[in-house]
């Protein structure tokens, strides 16, 4: 058996990666105040409207690959029979 200790297999290093990833886009999202980003469409002017799209995106990958599951996955014996 494999006995050796990783990295993530302490509770506290995954809250500093989670953490981490929080700060990171909170300081994207506070950067986007001091560059100007070329909007080209209108909607692209609010605050945070790429963050709030990303967010979005996200969700509806992992909504999106839910259904898929629920449609390609077969019971365990469905290729036995």
């Amino acid at each position: 058996m494999n006995d050796k200790n990783y990295w993530f297999d302490s509770k506290d290093n995954i809250t500093k990666v989670y953490k981490g990833v929080w700060v990171i886009c909170a300081l994207t999202i506070l950067a986007e105040a001091f560059v100007h980003m070329h909007p080209y469409f209108e909607i692209e002017e609010i605050y945070g409207f790429y963050a709030w799209s990303g967010l979005l995106a996200s969700i509806l990958f992992v909504g999106g690959a839910i259904v898929i599951r629920r449609v390609l996955v077969r019971h365990e014996g469905h290729y036995d029979e």
